[in-house]
């Protein structure tokens, strides 16, 4: 069945005349008659009776009452693929690394979702390498994450910049300086995040490059965590400044005095050779409005 001679077939049932469907439609009258002679040659029926004025058959009224859900599916159909097409509606698979994912993505998607409520977004948090080989095969669309090591196949756009601080017990010698230094806190047990973590491995090069001690180190998974594990004393740690706004009771937030200490962090996504979806485009477009410095 043909959907432009169905929909036509139930402009002229409603309005009574194949010249006021033919002026709704912007078709031709001539080109109504031919598609309602079509659908009547598929269906082997007569739909109207023309005798005396017009009148649907008992098989035109039948096609009518059993037609009408099927010609409205067909429309919203076709309204989502328009959208889709578009980039107004489909869904688009997102990774994001923490901090990322806790403190940075919540707001700058809720507004994205305001704007496009029909684009479905789902959120998968892990580190950079997960994120990164997710992205290759095509298992996420685009990721928020540091810089992968390997980028073969993948687009890495830096947006913006992740700088640290450090985190210490309110009782703790150091928490009564403005700034500490990364030789300071090497002196100390330092909690630290796991082992393929980029902020760990960023941590343990500028340590390993300078002329401090071996830091005494405790590993803790969750980067979110590790305030919880100074409150209680089990240590320092280094976390992204954003993770320290608000440290828990017991724990203070203090700058790191001398080379700079932050990441480099950005989108990630395949190579032109893969684009994005419209919907991803336009997320993408939207993260990166949001998060470049």
């Amino acid at each position: 069945m043909d959907p432009k001679s169905l929909r036509a077939f139930h402009r002229i049932a409603a309005l009574g005349s194949f010249r006021l469907a033919a002026e709704e439609l912007n078709y031709a009258q001539s080109t109504v008659t031919m598609q309602i002679q079509r659908l009547e040659e598929d269906l082997g029926v007569v739909l109207f009776e023309r005798a005396g004025g017009l009148r649907l058959t008992e098989e035109g009224r039948l096609l009518r009452e059993r037609s009408l859900p099927i010609l409205q599916d067909m429309e919203r159909l076709r309204r989502s693929l328009k959208e889709m097409s578009e980039g107004d509606a489909g869904g688009v698979r997102l990774g994001a690394t923490e901090p990322a994912v806790s403190c940075r993505l919540p707001a700058l998607l809720k507004r994205f979702a305001e704007r496009y409520p029909k684009i479905r977004i789902s959120v998968e948090s892990a580190g950079t390498p997960v994120l990164s080989e997710r992205v290759r095969k095509g298992e996420l669309d685009l990721a928020l994450c540091t810089m992968p090591e390997q980028g073969e196949g993948l687009h890495f756009e830096q947006l913006y910049r992740e700088p640290f601080a450090a985190l210490v017990p309110a009782d703790h010698p150091l928490a009564s300086q403005p700034l500490v230094r990364l030789e300071e806190l090497a002196a100390h047990r330092l909690l630290v995040t796991a082992a393929n973590c980029p902020y760990r491995r960023k941590l343990e090069l500028m340590l390993a490059g300078s002329a401090m001690p071996t830091a005494e180190t405790m590993e803790i998974g969750s980067m979110t965590a590790l305030a919880s594990y100074v409150a209680i004393g089990l240590g320092v740690a280094l976390v992204p400044r954003v993770l320290a706004d608000e440290p828990p009771a017991g724990v203070v937030a203090r700058p790191i005095r001398g080379a700079a200490v932050d990441m480099p962090c950005g989108l990630l996504s395949r190579t032109s050779e893969s684009p994005l979806t419209p919907a991803g485009a336009k997320l993408y477009a939207a993260l990166r409005d949001g998060l470049a410095e």
